[in-house]
Parts: structure tokens; sequence; C-alpha cells
């Protein structure tokens, strides 16, 4: 249960930030969003998407409805296949530096593998 909350607060930081600052959210990644268009990807993708998984390991922490392992399990997987889009784009080109593309690689494969094996609730 502490890491789901722990992924959780990761998420819930994530998609506060995307909420407040989309700009600076993608500025290390090299993309803009200096239209009103652009900003309100951000918020929804990152803001408003990382705010609802938030949400949902949450209830998955305290399994409520009965959702935790269900929930806990489609985060893994997602956080994984971003993971794995991070490798093909690898593929077919080469990040120009360690931070970001790679940092949150590892911090997806972590996450979901570590959600994988201790993240469901007993």
């Amino acid at each position: 249960m502490v890491l789901t909350v722990a992924v959780a607060v990761f998420f819930f930081g994530m998609g506060g930030y995307g909420l407040v600052a989309p700009a600076s959210l993608v500025r290390p990644f090299g993309l803009g969003a200096g239209t009103a268009d652009a900003r309100t990807e951000v918020r929804a993708v990152y803001g408003g998407f990382g705010i609802a998984v938030a949400g949902l390991l949450a209830a998955a922490a305290a399994d409520v409805g009965g959702i935790g392992k269900g929930a806990v399990f489609a985060v893994a997987v997602a956080l994984l296949g971003m993971a794995a889009g991070r490798v093909v784009a690898r593929c077919v080109e080469r990040p120009s530096a360690f931070y970001p593309s790679w940092f949150y690689f590892w911090v997806e494969v972590i996450a979901g593998v570590l959600l994988l094996a201790f993240g469901t609730p007993s």
C-alpha cells in the first residue's frame, strides 16, 4: 500500500504541476507551450490525466470497491508502456542526454515493476 500511495503522490505532483505550469513541465523535453491550445493539451494530458491516475491509485490503496489489484495492474502496465515507447523512440533516434528521456524511462520501469510486484493490496 505504501508503494501505491508513493506512486500516487508522484502522479499527483506531476498532474498539479501540469495544471499550474504547463510550459515549465514540458520545457525539459524541448517542447513549447506558447499557445492556449498547447497549454490546454499539456494541462489535459499531464495535468488532468496525472491527477486522475493519482486518484485511481489512492482508491486502489484503500481497495475501494475491490478495484485495488486491477487499478494497480492497469497503472503498472501504462507505466511500462510509456517506457516501451521510449525504447522505440531510441531505436528511431537518439535522445540528446540522460535527462529527461532516460531518467523518466527508469522512473517508469522501476515504478511499473514495483507496482506489479508489491503494489497490490493484500
